[in-house]
């Protein structure tokens, strides 16, 4: 016979199998959490950069790449993790402008 035999099967046991609520919720925190990270850390970088005599451009790109994180935070809770990965991407894309006029 060419078939297999039900004894070369794997067993699966009922919890074995991962439940696609617990990755849709584990991606949710992961954007809410990476999105609440990066807004913290952009709205440190603009205060640290401000108490300083760095040009006016260089706290405002950190405050405006930690509002896009934090923007990106929110659509993380709601669901709409794609669109908060590439809002987090563009968040950190405008810090690195500021990075590179400090």
């Amino acid at each position: 016979m060419s078939g297999s035999s039900d004894s070369e099967m794997p067993d699966v046991e009922p919890g074995d199998v991962e439940d696609p609520t617990h990755e849709v919720r584990r991606a949710r925190w992961t954007a809410v959490c990476a999105g609440a990270l990066l807004t913290v850390a952009g709205l440190a970088a603009s205060a640290l950069r401000s108490t300083g005599s760095a040009p006016a451009l260089i706290p405002v790109s950190y405050a405006s790449g930690a509002a896009l994180c934090a923007i990106a935070s929110v659509l993380g809770s709601r669901g709409r993790t794609r669109r908060a990965l590439w809002l987090m991407v563009a968040g950190v894309m405008v810090m690195a402008v500021g990075d590179q006029f400090d």
